[in-house]
């Protein structure tokens, strides 16, 4: 397809920038920062709403099987990233996909105020799950258009980017919280759809200034393969239909179920880059070296996700939240992340263009990622078996100090990488890989929440501190070989 150049998209041009960035950077930051807005001020209040009794206005859900469902729900958005990353690779483009992902999530956030119990609880969740997957790949390979290859400005870009995602991050769960504690849950839910309907009107006025690759679809899928996609895609709904009426899907499986769809899919998706004949040897070998960073990125969201379950239950039960009289509500603890986020999201993106061709490579910043993750979960040892309202607000936000640096250290390094080390005819399918490993995480977060209590958090924070330090180092010994195997890109 033609290719009109775009002045953003010439390395080292800043004209009408963004803080020395591509100018449309300011509008994909803006609409991103309104849909995590929408998302985590949904998700700040989403396991009270499951597990708290009815007179408090929750569904009394048992507790165990609500974070397992956080988990599946959590996964479930990122492995619909294959659809969306499907439909803007082979039918609509990064694009238009990212602006009826933006309509399904507000549809999705309505549901949740309007509808009653568990109807809106489904219904809700899945329009908010689909939604986001299709959102999340495109408007992270939109965020890429906008950089030529071999601008050193991605990676900085990316955690400019990222600090616009936390704003809204932080934002959402004070305002819902605040209003479930006041008003209920479904105000709340009702804030998060009115915050999304803010980010879909922002961007449906700006989306035309995009570049023209933005437009691109990479790998057109031909007229007449239609109608065999088309029933491929019905047998897919009756399929899980079936499987949801017959039993053989219940809440109580469904972590395993989305775990298990999450890996052959990852597998099924790295066959493919790795067979197909419009992916050269170079493009070939960048995608090999792909495969640690996904199981690296893996491991580390099992943990950090668990910030909506263990942590949050660790906020309710064992978290001192009064002050002068006053009891904030334990949702406000999920704005704590976010806060050091916009804080040093800009320190990290300075000190990585500061250091241009110096800085230390994809990989390694990946494995001090896992062992600074590590170490977070390690320090909720002093405070282990203190009892009700036994920790100092100050200690739980020096551990989310340490999620933040190790998420700063991987997570927007993660989005820029992908973009880096895609195949040009799969773009966003790759970005897409990167969601997958970040699905199997989060899902394994609600699998493993399962498992704690207050009678054994040494043993429990003891044993998955220990595996991500570990992990992390023997991700460290691989970085040489990385390097020759990404081909050119660091």
């Amino acid at each position: 397809m033609s290719h009109v150049e775009s002045p953003t998209s010439a390395p080292g041009d800043t004209r009408a920038s963004f803080f020395g960035h591509p100018r449309m950077l300011a509008n994909l930051f803006s609409v991103e920062l309104w849909e995590r807005f929408s998302f985590y001020g949904m998700q700040g209040i989403l396991l009270y709403y499951m597990y708290f009794t009815v007179t408090e206005g929750g569904l009394d859900i048992d507790r165990g099987t609500a974070t397992s469902l956080i988990g599946a729900y959590g996964g479930g958005v990122y492995l619909s990233t294959i659809l969306g990353a499907w439909l803007a690779d082979r039918l609509l483009g990064s694009e238009r996909v990212l602006f009826y992902s933006a309509i399904t999530i507000m549809l999705g956030h309505i549901s949740l105020a309007l509808l009653p119990d568990t109807i809106g609880l489904t219904i809700g969740l899945t329009l908010v799950g689909v939604g986001s997957g299709g959102l999340k790949a495109n408007v992270t390979s939109l965020v890429g258009t906008l950089y030529a290859e071999g601008d050193e400005r991605r990676d900085a870009g990316f955690s400019i980017f990222y600090m616009g995602i936390n704003i809204g991050a932080l934002v959402g769960p004070l305002i819902t919280g605040w209003l479930q504690k006041n008003w209920g849950f479904h105000v709340g839910f009702g804030a998060a759809a009115v915050g999304m309907a803010v980010g879909l009107t922002q961007y449906a006025l700006t989306r035309k200034n995009l570049p023209s690759e933005a437009h691109d679809i990479p790998n057109p899928l031909p007229p007449s393969q239609y109608g065999r996609w088309g029933v491929a895609g019905v047998a897919g709904l009756v399929v899980i239909a079936g499987a949801l009426f017959a039993g053989l899907v219940d809440a109580g499986n469904l972590a395993n179920v989305m775990a298990g769809l999450a890996i052959v899919a990852s597998i099924a998706y790295f066959a493919l880059l790795l067979t197909s004949s419009r992916v050269d040897a170079t493009e070939r070998s960048r995608v090999r070296s792909f495969i640690p960073l996904y199981i690296a990125s893996a491991a580390f969201w099992a943990l950090f996700q668990q910030q909506f379950t263990v942590v949050a239950i660790y906020a309710e039960e064992s978290l001192d939240r009064t002050f002068f009289g006053w009891t904030m509500p334990p949702s406000f603890v999920q704005s704590i992340n976010p806060v050091f986020i916009i804080i040093f999201a800009g320190i990290f993106a300075a000190v990585w263009t500061k250091m241009g061709s110096r800085q230390p490579s994809s990989p390694l910043k990946f494995a001090a990622g896992l062992v600074v993750m590590g170490i977070a979960f390690l320090a909720f040892i002093p405070f282990s078996g203190g009892g009700p309202n036994s920790t100092p607000l100050l200690g739980l936000a020096l551990i989310l100090f340490l999620f933040t640096c190790a998420e700063l250290f991987l997570s927007p390094i993660g989005l820029s990488v992908a973009t880096k080390l895609a195949p040009k005819a799969f773009r966003t399918q790759m970005v897409a890989l990167f969601f997958l490993s970040i699905s199997v995480g989060t899902t394994f977060a609600g699998i493993l929440a399962g498992y704690y209590n207050r009678e054994n958090e040494v043993p429990y924070f003891s044993f998955i501190g220990g595996i991500s330090i570990a992990l992390g180092l023997v991700l460290a010994t691989l970085v040489p070989m990385l390097k020759k195997t990404m081909r050119g890109v660091n």
